[in-house]
């Protein structure tokens, strides 16, 4: 099947303005692609720059060169230097990423945070807030909990919280940054059923995950993040 996203010679650094304006180089000719149905895990040493290549796939860091090429509305879209309004239409309909943090609008309930994406979509209430009331059940947050705003939760609450507001919209591309840190084990075996079943659906999906039974239940092929300099 044909790749969804592709990245080509991809390098980023950051200047380091305390330093004298040194920059540090963090991706390095990064080339990769994903095609629906897989999921590539990135693996290599910390500091690599695996959560860098993340948020650059995602649009929020720039880099300097590189093409990071995603399908979106039948046609392809270059993100690599795309103009903010284009990055915000790929995330509302094509692009979803689920980090470690949960940043919501402290007073909002945590049914109304998972339900938002499928508003933005077109769904109505009834039916956003139908599919949030199910994915929070899967997650095991209690239905008294659910009009209360997430930022009173645990960190492994708030983390299932981000998990389903991430997974409630069927974005084709999935990023996903450690998604079962804060999670124990019944939790994060959850977690991972949903992802399989995005993935077995057809979405593509680009992932760190340090917990070695998360990777292998997950992904279907590896790609190693080298620190700059120490390629093959």
């Amino acid at each position: 099947m044909l790749p969804v996203l592709r990245v080509s010679g991809l390098n980023k650094s950051f200047v380091m303005h305390a330093q004298g304006g040194l920059a540090l180089r963090v991706l390095e000719d990064v080339a990769l692609s994903v095609a629906p149905g897989e999921c590539l895990a990135l693996v290599g040493p910390s500091g690599a720059g695996k959560s860098t290549l993340l948020r650059s796939l995602y649009g929020n860091y720039r880099p300097q060169t590189g093409s990071i090429r995603i399908r979106h509305r039948e046609a392809w879209v270059e993100l690599a230097n795309a103009e903010p309004r284009t990055t915000l239409d790929v995330r509302r309909h094509t692009l979803g990423f689920v980090s470690q943090f949960l940043r919501v609008i402290p007073r909002v309930a945590t049914v109304d945070v998972v339900a938002e994406p499928m508003l933005r979509l077109g769904a109505t209430p009834e039916q956003a807030r139908d599919r949030a009331q199910f994915l929070l059940s899967l997650l095991g947050i209690p239905e008294r909990l659910r009009q209360l705003p997430p930022a009173t939760f645990s960190g492994g609450e708030q983390q299932r919280v981000n998990i389903a507001r991430s997974l409630i919209a069927d974005y084709p591309v999935l990023l996903l940054d450690e998604p079962t840190a804060s999670l124990d084990v019944a939790n994060r075996d959850g977690v991972i059923d949903l992802i399989r079943q995005r993935r077995e659906a057809g979405a593509a999906i680009v992932g760190i995950f340090h917990d070695t039974a998360v990777r292998d239940a997950l992904a279907t092929r590896l790609h190693n993040v080298a620190l700059p300099g120490a390629q093959a």
